[in-house]
């Protein structure tokens, strides 16, 4: 086997080399494009490429089955046979593991899997870069610096089993992180995109809303920590809420572990969470979301299990109307706890049904409110209610009266995202956004502004 081998050939050639009771291998091949600006300048581009492989022996015993995982990059024909014979030695070192399950079978095999894998290169920037060439010629002669990031990747997924399975899933994901600073870079604003292809990314469109930011950041007006109402955007609705999804195991609400267990015993399945009519759901076929429509794991843990590798997923409503309608599941917490199975899927869509844009709903503000533009350093500090803190970033703006009049501090804040979808008072038209802070693990999201009366604002960071 060479580096350039077809990745359904090293799949074949593992498993045809497994001695273990069962065997899972998962090939990702991955190529990125990418371009990086500083000061209105293209700084540094460039292509990769590379390839890891994770192999998945399981090996049953008179207690159980155990499990062995090992993955590894730019495996070569001579490392073949010891990374599987590596993943068989693991599992026969271990216990029994606790998720065994039977390895999937019964799906029909993936289109394309015995073809060569999808790639990108510079060619995804065909027409953004021309774009963003403009873009830097306005914001230079508008007294402006662009800063920042895009990045194209594509991978492409082969996962073999001994019980037959033979998929494959192509996932595009694009980002662009954009950042603009006056010159004395006391002000600063930014603004983000996912995209699948960057031929819905407009340049143009971005620096516009980024120099009205600058503009409005031209009067500056200190407030103190305390609760207002607050316009969550977009971006910070889905850094909230994927947090969210991450925390809603089922298994740990059914063990009084989380915000979602019902106090006495069992979960919350079926609570009016919010009075707006809220659905939260995950789609792998969402059109511009598309994610894996099979569950890929690389590892077992509180959010997914290596022996439920090839699962078909469907889609799945979280939230219904409001309601608390399902928590992730593997096949063996769901047994463990008499729920659903409901593997988490890779996407995120928040609607409500409203049709206003966040701009429409600062003109629609009534006295005064806070207008954020993003979060960051978001952490747990409490399990029990889901308590996060963080920080807001790059501009919070007051609104008076439907008109933004200026930018204020920034804050530390201290809200639970369950709590907070129990206090909104208006939900915006749900679109694509990219999470500021958890852009780097999950880009696929669509959500709408989110209207909170008393957002707790716990106290004045000097932050920027």
């Amino acid at each position: 086997m060479s580096r350039v081998s077809k990745p359904y050939e090293i799949v074949e050639r593992a498993l045809g080399l497994s001695t273990a009771d069962g065997c899972v291998v998962i090939a990702d091949e991955t190529s990125s494009a990418n371009l990086r600006w500083a000061g209105n300048v293209l700084t540094t581009n460039g292509v990769t490429r590379g390839r890891t492989l994770t192999v998945i022996a399981t090996v049953d015993g008179a207690e159980g089955t155990a499990s062995g995982v090992v993955s590894r990059s730019a495996v070569t024909a001579d490392e073949l046979e010891p990374l599987v014979r590596a993943a068989e030695a693991a599992a026969r070192g271990a216990g029994p593991a606790e998720d065994a399950q039977p390895l999937v079978t019964g799906v029909p095999a993936s289109p394309g899997f015995t073809e060569a894998p999808a790639e990108t290169g510079a060619a995804v920037f065909a027409g953004f870069a021309p774009a963003l060439g403009d873009a830097f010629a306005r914001a230079r002669a508008g007294g402006r610096e662009l800063y920042g990031f895009a990045n194209h990747e594509m991978t492409s997924t082969y996962v073999g089993t001994s019980t037959g399975l033979r998929l494959r899933h192509d996932q595009p994901n694009g980002t662009l992180e954009l950042n603009a600073k006056s010159p004395d870079r006391t002000r600063s604003a930014w603004a983000g995109h996912s995209t699948r292809d960057f031929e819905d990314v407009d340049p143009a469109a971005l620096d516009a809303e980024l120099a009205q930011r600058l503009r409005w950041a031209e009067r500056r007006v200190e407030l103190p920590a305390g609760r207002y109402e607050t316009l969550l955007p977009p971006t910070a609705v889905a850094d909230l809420l994927i947090y969210q999804l991450w925390s809603s195991a089922g298994r740990d609400a059914a063990e009084g572990r989380t915000v979602f267990s019902r106090p006495g015993g069992g979960t919350r399945l079926g609570e009016k969470l919010s009075g707006l009519p809220l659905n939260l759901r995950s789609d792998p076929h969402a059109p511009g979301l598309e994610s894996a429509p099979f569950v890929i794991a690389h590892a077992s843990g509180d959010g997914g299990s290596v022996f439920d590798n090839g699962l078909p997923l469907a889609p799945t409503d979280w939230m219904k109307d409001g309601r608390l309608e399902r928590l992730t599941t593997t096949r063996h917490s769901a047994g463990l706890t008499g729920l659903p199975v409901a593997p988490a899927i890779d996407n995120l869509v928040l609607d409500a049904g409203g049709e206003l844009s966040l701009a429409e709903m600062v003109a629609a503000t009534s006295g005064r409110a806070l207008l954020l533009t993003c979060m960051w350093y978001i952490r747990e500090v409490d399990p029990a209610t889901l308590l996060l803190t963080g920080l807001t970033r790059d501009g919070v703006y007051l609104v008076e009266d439907g008109e933004v009049v200026g930018e204020v501090n920034n804050f530390r804040f201290n809200e639970s995202p369950v709590d907070l979808l129990s206090r909104a008072a208006e939900a915006g038209r749900t679109e694509k956004t990219l999470p500021r802070e958890w852009g780097d693990w999950f880009t696929r999201a669509a959500m709408p502004a989110l209207r909170i009366p008393d957002f707790n604002m716990s106290s004045v960071s000097l932050g920027v």
